[in-house]
């Protein structure tokens, strides 16, 4: 029985050392957005900037306007406010919209600031983590008469993670939308 019991080892330590089972690697979604080009928006609105051809900008009333990114299934809602000695309750209202997230986000870093002195524009981005309705959320103004606001949705249930690429291919957008932003 002894005899047997260590053929029996020497068999099993012979057949399980031979094929190393080894578990697949994870794989890794890697996405290829194309090449950005811009076209500049000019229409009878107090505004003018540059963005992706791959996008389709269409004008509302009173110069909101949305601008739709049918392959990755989102949209830039884009509001206009003239200013009439209100420019601390448009831009708080801006805000408190932007962090009414805060009860979905995961975080909502510091927004980050742009000023252009030259064209007096200065605006405020904020990314806005976790699983919320709206990733990207900014603001612009010319501090004296025009505020344009904007909100990035996509068309699904919100997953951060799965959604973090399209985000971020967006927002290279929306600060170039920003940085080419003049006022009429």
């Amino acid at each position: 029985m002894r005899n047997f019991i260590l053929m029996l080892a020497v068999i099993l330590m012979i057949v399980s050392c031979t094929n190393n089972t080894l578990p697949k690697p994870k794989p890794f979604l890697k996405l290829q957005y194309p090449e950005i080009t811009y076209s500049k928006f000019n229409s009878d609105c107090p505004y003018i900037f540059e963005f992706s051809e791959m996008a389709i900008i269409s004008l509302k009333e009173n110069c909101w306007a949305t601008i739709k990114y049918p392959r990755l299934k989102a949209t830039i809602h884009i509001t206009y406010r003239e200013v009439n000695n209100n420019l601390n309750e448009i831009l708080r209202e801006i805000e408190k919209l932007t962090y009414e997230h805060t009860i979905k986000a995961d975080a909502i870093p510091n927004a980050l600031p742009y000023e252009n002195f030259d064209k007096n524009v200065f605006a405020k981005l904020y990314n806005v983590e976790g699983n919320v309705a709206s990733n990207i959320q900014f603001m612009a103004t010319d501090s004296v008469k025009n505020v344009l606001a904007g909100s990035l949705y996509f068309y699904t249930k919100p997953n951060y993670d799965s959604i973090l690429p399209a985000i971020k291919y967006i927002e290279k957008d929306i600060i170039h939308l920003v940085e080419t932003l003049e006022w009429k």
